[in-house]
């Protein structure tokens, strides 16, 4: 398990992380999430020892993290630090032997995790050849051939196409089922809510909220609430105002009302209302995505205010 506990870290006038605390257990998958500047990288830097933290500790399996510890890390930082000219399989291979893996193993692990990301016919090509999204595939090759033990992805979904984005989840999923670690930050919340076995969230380098996704989008004291109707309604959006605040209501084609509201709504009271402008053909009660969680806890944050943290 990979421990992090009260780092702090300040450039200047600012406190880029302040007290973080949160775990990555072995065999889970963990998603740090905040806005940019809200402190991931410089606190997955620390990992890796690039940020010297002013306070705070970081260890694994409860000893200090250190360059012998970092072996069986594997790091994908937003930013590639790869060779543009090398062919792809010869560039995994190098940062294998790097980290202590002789070449002959290190030759056949490349080849075998590109393949797994469907660059088998692309072994030989320089990384600039490459498709944006393909170089995004190496990049991750380099962070897993090592066989780590804990994994810290830096935005690695972003600029991939649909079909990249599934092959990279198979590929961490596998890694996860295996014992690994996986830490990942994303701006695609969408994706970090259905991977993710836990959730972190920092703000203005401070955790908000932790705990499972279900117990974070649990905690926040909202549901959301679909109704569809059989037909177009003008009438559809006063009959549901009374029951949403006007930033947590949406119509789409006057037919579908999306709205988020309290644990205390009356539900009977809301469904006859839209009864009274059309016949119902869908009424959807559950927890708020953990887009709308995250979007009031920025809101919160930017008020000055924020709701208790989440246990995990």
């Amino acid at each position: 398990m990979l421990e992090i506990r009260n780092l702090s870290k300040r450039y200047g006038d600012l406190q880029a992380v302040d007290d973080v605390s949160f775990d990555v257990p072995a065999g889970r998958m963990v998603g740090f999430v905040g806005p940019n500047g809200a402190g991931k990288s410089t606190t997955m830097r620390s990992i890796f020892g690039l940020v010297a933290p002013e306070a705070g500790t970081i260890t694994w399996n409860g000893s200090e993290v250190d360059t012998k510890t970092r072996e069986v890390f594997g790091y994908m930082p937003e930013q590639r630090g790869l060779y543009p000219k090398m062919p792809i399989a010869a560039q995994v291979a190098y940062f294998a032997e790097l980290k202590g893996v002789d070449r002959k193993t290190a030759t056949a692990r490349a080849e075998e995790i590109l393949g797994s990301l469907d660059l088998e016919d692309r072994l030989k090509d320089p990384l600039e050849k490459l498709s944006h999204g393909n170089q995004q595939r190496v990049q991750l090759a380099v962070s897993l051939c090592t066989n780590p033990e804990l994994l810290v992805l830096d935005e690695p979904f972003n600029g991939l196409d649909p079909v990249a984005v599934n092959t990279l989840q198979d590929v961490l999923e596998a890694r996860v089922e295996a014992g690994t670690g996986v830490l990942f930050s994303s701006h695609q919340l969408d994706l970090v809510e259905r991977l993710c076995d836990e959730l972190v969230i920092i703000l203005g380098g401070r955790i908000v909220a932790t705990g499972s996704v279900h117990d974070v989008r649990r905690s926040a004291g909202v549901h959301s609430l679909e109704i569809e109707l059989a037909e177009p309604a003008a009438a559809l959006e006063a009959a549901v105002a009374p029951f949403a605040s006007p930033e947590h209501l949406s119509i789409e084609d006057g037919r579908v009302a999306s709205l988020t509201v309290t644990d205390s709504v009356d539900l009977e009271a809301a469904l006859a209302a839209v009864r009274g402008v059309g016949d119902v053909t869908r009424f959807d009660y559950g927890l708020p995505s953990l887009q709308d969680v995250f979007t009031e806890l920025a809101v919160a944050h930017s008020n000055g205010s924020s709701r208790e943290e989440v246990a995990s």
